[in-house]
């Protein structure tokens, strides 16, 4: 394992970044807004770009996965 010396100043500075991001990935990913199953199947259905199967398949899946609980 190779050592590396930097400042103590340079070494808190970057420990504070760290900790900052952290905070920012966890706030992040616990404020995500889910919309409803119902909804997202409508968006994907109005693009007109998908199956009536496809459409089938992303409803079970959805209802299916952790997204709809």
């Amino acid at each position: 394992m190779s050592t590396i010396t930097l400042p103590k100043i340079e070494y808190l500075k970057l420990k504070k970044e760290a900790n900052a991001y952290r905070r920012i990935k966890t706030h992040l990913f616990e404020s995500l807004i889910q919309d409803p199953i119902d909804k997202v199947v409508q968006d994907f259905k109005e693009t007109h770009l998908y199956s009536e199967a496809f459409l089938q398949d992303l409803e079970r899946g959805l209802r299916r996965s952790s997204y709809g609980k």
